[in-house]
């Protein structure tokens, strides 16, 4: 076994991410905004899709 090494191989490195220091509350205001900015740019994504296919055929589910 190496030193220092505990578990199966690569193991250490899945750790890593979970090691670094929390963001600092302008870098964790800034990561939500963006985030925001993202779910507000899907929603309205979703909005399109949901209009488009609302225009075409509205009533084709109802006629089964």
């Amino acid at each position: 076994m190496h030193h220092g090494q505990f578990g199966p191989p690569g193991w250490g490195h899945r750790r890593r991410g979970f090691m670094r220091p929390f963001p600092n509350r302008e870098e964790l205001i800034e990561r939500l905004e963006s985030y925001q900015r993202d779910l507000e740019q899907e929603l309205a994504n979703l909005d399109d899709v949901l209009r488009h296919l609302r225009g075409q055929g509205g009533g084709g589910q109802q006629e089964a």
